[in-house]
């Protein structure tokens, strides 16, 4: 992990650390407010749907290959800005407008088949009206605040997050005695509404007009080409998440899928705060070293930048490990919570914990194959994630329960973050190949690269 990346994490630390707060206190209230029941279930399995339609959405903008179109843009066509911001905003309203209208209905549908006709089934549908919505506009949320994270502003898009965080926390604590578990999905979208207004605010403070086109210059052609197939592998692996939900209930545990949920949001906040401080400027930092064509440096940021991950994990896991019980009765032991959710959520946590430094790996190692714009692996690798987890449960979860699907979880990301690195060397090998056609004499970068 390189001296100045570390040092813009440890800038960004305390407020993400106060954004992380805000967002950690969603799980710790329902668990204090509704505890584990079927209605908890419902609202986790329409979180979970509407997850994988978040993908789709935010997954184009979020530490994707904006960063090194935005980054080779800066360097070779710095004029053309403003027209390439105005006419990607264009179409992040135009695609998430679209994608809610998809998402409504296909919700509709997965929740008649999860919750049959009764109670279950009316809850999670009236939650279709509010996420959908806030989708759109998280939509636009992210993309603008990754504009801002391209051009090196960190803090813009954490100040938005958390003006909406706060937002939504306050509104569930107004709305949830009269409107139960609904409240959550009405608080989302309440809290979207002022994200976006704060960074939409920071934007033209930095100077972006924040005007709108559907225009389509090359940058936005070839985005849309690489965010494509990030998009579709993101979705793919996104199905994890409803797939646990769903076999949680052969585990035969009351509430099962609200305490695969309470134990994973624990034991991977690690992972959360390392997104936040870490991997935005790894990403921008890759990205405009693949954009100079010093691949090299790309390399070398990524060695250390996998080093220091899996170390910080490794320790992170360890502690969580060893302090689960008290940390999950601190977390979660109030209110409705009863004392056998505590102990059930605090037995899973090492399940989540052993496969933490694979996650890091993997979360580095995908950002590295973005920043060189080998994004045409996200598809692949999504698939194998997806079918190597649903393939775990369906193997683990007879012998050992709950515990089995958490697990299948870290196993997964083991797995897969191996056959990334194994991808990102084939990459090399392939820059190194297309240098030595178009020259006799390839330059030193990329020969050191590979």
């Amino acid at each position: 992990m390189s001296a100045s990346l570390a040092r813009t994490g440890l800038r960004l630390l305390p407020l993400q650390l106060a954004l992380r707060g805000l967002e950690a206190a969603y799980p710790v209230i329902l668990a204090v407010w509704f505890g584990r029941s079927a209605a908890t279930d419902a609202y986790f399995f329409a979180a979970a749907v509407f997850g994988v339609a978040g993908a789709l959405v935010y997954g184009a903008f979020q530490d994707s290959a904006l960063h090194p179109i935005l980054a080779a843009a800066r360097t070779r066509r710095p004029e053309a800005l403003p027209a390439i911001r105005a006419a990607l905003l264009g179409h992040v309203l135009a695609l998430g407008a679209a994608i809610a209208g998809v998402v409504a209905v296909l919700a509709l549908v997965l929740f008649r088949l999860r919750f049959g006709a009764g109670e279950g089934w009316t809850l999670a549908a009236s939650m279709t009206t509010p996420l959908v919505l806030a989708l759109v506009l998280q939509g636009a949320r992210i993309y603008l605040g990754a504009t801002l994270a391209a051009e090196h502003r960190y803090a813009d898009a954490a100040l938005a997050a958390g003006a909406g965080a706060a937002t939504a926390l306050l509104l569930l604590a107004l709305l949830h005695v009269r409107v139960g578990i609904l409240a959550v999905a009405w608080s989302t979208l309440g809290g979207e509404l002022v994200g976006l207004a704060v960074v939409a605010a920071r934007a033209r403070r930095a100077g972006h007009s924040l005007r709108v086109s559907l225009a389509r210059p090359p940058e936005v052609v070839e985005l849309a080409r690489l965010v494509g197939s990030e998009l579709a592998g993101g979705a793919v692996t996104r199905l994890n998440a409803p797939v646990d939900q769903l076999l949680a209930g052969v585990a035969g545990v009351a509430g099962g899928g609200s305490l695969l949920r309470y134990a994973g949001d624990l034991a991977l906040l690690p992972t959360s705060l390392l997104q936040a401080t870490f991997l935005t400027p790894f990403l921008a930092r890759t990205s405009e070293a693949a954009a100079r064509d010093d691949v090299a440096e790309v390399a070398r940021t990524v060695r250390r930048a996998l080093v220091g991950v899996m170390a910080l994990l490794g320790v992170a896991g360890a502690v969580l490990c060893i302090f689960r019980v008290p940390l999950t009765a601190l977390v979660f032991g109030h209110g409705r919570m009863d004392e056998a959710g505590v102990l059930g959520a605090a037995d899973l946590v090492p399940c989540y914990v052993v496969g933490l430094p694979g996650f890091g790996a993997l979360l580095v190692l995908a950002r590295a194959h973005v920043a060189l714009r080998n994004s045409r692996i996200m598809v692949r690798l999504g698939v194998c994630n997806a079918v190597l987890n649903l393939v775990l449960d369906a193997a683990l979860v007879g012998p050992l329960g709950l515990r089995g699907i958490a697990l299948a979880t870290s196993i997964t990301h083991v797995l897969v973050a191996i056959v990334f690195w194994r991808a990102l060397v084939l990459r090399y090998r392939e820059l190194r190949a297309l240098a030595s056609a178009a020259s006799p004499s390839p330059s030193p970068s990329l020969r050191e690269a590979a």
